[in-house]
């Protein structure tokens, strides 16, 4: 007879699969480019996700002297480097607890933030794009695979690198499985792209609410989680090509 525990343990191993879905990494990959845009339209030319960039625009404008904007971009960069701490520190307390997934609970304290994003400001975009770089740090901390291969859903730079080997491989070899995987990382890449053009075409209808189509996008994904919808067929698929790695 299977015990209450032994349920909730398989309960949160198939919360786990969800987690790795290509739907639900297309949903966040669609939040991610959300942000990005909304963060670079509405509140002051930040970039949300890509803290390459801001670290770029922090080095340019400490040499012009520029030090109060300079500030601006530097700021971003430690929310985004805290965001990942408090991911980690999530998962190591609730990732052996019945329940509810710890990474829900990262989606959840996303969204949390970003409802009061929402309401801020053009006077507070400081905090508004610190709140946004934490979210993205949470998020992009807390969904690191599909299907079982390292993913971001709030940067593309290493999707496009991992894809274009994938793609590469598939040219050389002529196997399925690189061509497939080739496929995943483009369709991220993909929804990022209209994840971005969703948000720079609401930003320009509700400015700062623009943030709440994104907190809508991360309830989807929290509420994806809860399906145990795995395709059998794909399980087993996803089996083989774990064993012949």
């Amino acid at each position: 007879m299977v015990s209450s525990k032994e349920v909730e343990a398989l309960q949160a191993i198939k919360r786990k699969q969800m987690s790795e879905t290509f739907r639900l990494g297309a949903v966040l990959a669609l939040a991610g480019g959300f942000l990005d845009a909304y963060s670079y339209s509405v509140r002051g030319g930040v970039f949300a996700n890509a803290e390459t960039g801001n670290m770029v625009l922090l080095g340019i404008h400490a040499m012009r002297g520029e030090w109060h904007t300079a500030l601006t971009y530097l700021v971003p960069v430690a929310a985004f480097a805290a965001g990942i701490i408090v991911a980690e520190c999530i998962k190591a307390r609730f990732r052996d607890r019945g329940g509810i997934h710890w990474r829900q609970l990262s989606v959840l304290a996303e969204l949390c933030i970003l409802l009061v994003v929402a309401f801020l400001p053009q006077s507070l975009n400081m905090a508004a794009n610190v709140s946004v770089s934490f979210v993205c740090a949470v998020q992009v901390e807390s969904f690191r695979k599909v299907h079982g291969n390292a993913f971001a859903t709030t940067m593309c730079t290493g999707n496009l690198r991992s894809g274009t080997e994938r793609l590469y491989q598939f040219l050389r070899s002529g196997n399925p499985e690189q061509r497939w995987q080739a496929g995943q990382y483009y369709g991220i890449i993909l929804c990022f792209i209209l994840g971005a053009a969703l948000g720079a075409w609401v930003s320009s209808l509700l400015a700062e609410r623009a943030v709440l189509i994104a907190c809508v996008l991360l309830l989807a994904a929290f509420l994806m989680m809860f399906w145990n919808m795995e395709d059998p067929c794909a399980e087993e698929a996803e089996g083989s090509r774990e064993k012949t790695r």
